[in-house]
Parts: C-alpha cells; sequence; structure tokens
C-alpha cells in the first residue's frame, strides 16, 4: 500500500514512521551525551550560568530520548538496542575538545537547530502515514529544540 493509499484508507506504516522516530532518537541522545560532556568540562566566563543551562537541557534531552522509544514501542516496534544504532547516520557531531564557554554555546545551538530541521522531516513522514500522536510528539520536540539554540545563542549575546 502506497503513503497515498493509507492516508485514504486511515491505515498506517508503523515502520516508516517507527525508523525516523529511531533516527531522531539516535541524535536526541548523541545530543543529550555531548551536551552532558560540555557540562563537565567546560570554562570561563559565565561558567555557572552555563553549567546549569547545560544541566537542563540534558536532562530534558534525555526524557525526550525516553518518550521518543516509548512511543516507538508503541507503534509495536523495538527501540534502538545498542550502541552501534544510537551513532550511526547522527547529524549531531561529536564534543569539540574546545571546552571553552563561547565554543561550547555555539556548538550546542547549532546541534539543536540541525536536530530540530531533521525532526521537521519526521513531523512530515508522521502526518504522511496519519500519525498525529507521533506528530504531535515531534512538533513539540521540534520547538524545545529551537528554543534551546535561541537561548544559548542568546546567552552569547
Amino acid at each position: 500500500m502506497t503513503a497515498a493509499q493509507s492516508l485514504h484508507t486511515g491505515v498506517r506504516n508503523e515502520e516508516s514512521v517507527a525508523a525516523a522516530l529511531a533516527s531522531a532518537l539516535a541524535d536526541t541522545y548523541r545530543l543529550m551525551a555531548k551536551t552532558h560532556i560540555y557540562h563537565w568540562n567546560l570554562e570561563g566566563p559565565q561558567f555557572f550560568a552555563i553549567h546549569k543551562l547545560t544541566e537542563e537541557q540534558y536532562e530534558d534531552l534525555f526524557a525526550a530520548a525516553d518518550e521518543m522509544a516509548e512511543r516507538i514501542r508503541a507503534l509495536g516496534l523495538k527501540a534502538p538496542a545498542t550502541i552501534a544504532e544510537l551513532t550511526t547516520g547522527n547529524v549531531i557531531d561529536e564534543a569539540i575538545s574546545d571546552f571553552a564557554v563561547t565554543e561550547v554555546v555555539k556548538s550546542l545551538a547549532a546541534d539543536h537547530e540541525r536536530l530540530a530541521h531533521r525532526l521537521h522531516a519526521v513531523i512530515r513522514i508522521a502526518e504522511g502515514q496519519n500519525d498525529p500522536v507521533t506528530a504531535d510528539l515531534i512538533t513539540a520536540r521540534s520547538a524545545a529544540h529551537e528554543k534551546a539554540a535561541w537561548m544559548l545563542r542568546a546567552t552569547l549575546g
């Protein structure tokens, strides 16, 4: 059945939605780890404020990853189960070795923007597969990433 046919019949392809979610989950998890690494190691002006902000962000990312994995399970499929599945095809790069506040903030802001953009594609897939629950979940996540990017950029002035 094609996607167009499934829209007319109300049937959805859980595998395509779950695959898109798994990809977004992998990037979410990677950004959570990267944010946590920066939280541990950053140095410089505004240390305390950025330290607290990154703590809030990695905690939010961990909760988001859990929500996405649970949505994959609700669709009847398995969530990524290996580190390799969480590190393949990511749009989020490894942490940079420069832990200066300015560089950390720039890196994280760009990552949140990248992930928000990736989530827009997941929304289109979910909507195309007649899955408003996933589309709503990911729309909220995309908004959270756009806000996180804005907050990070605003700290630089």
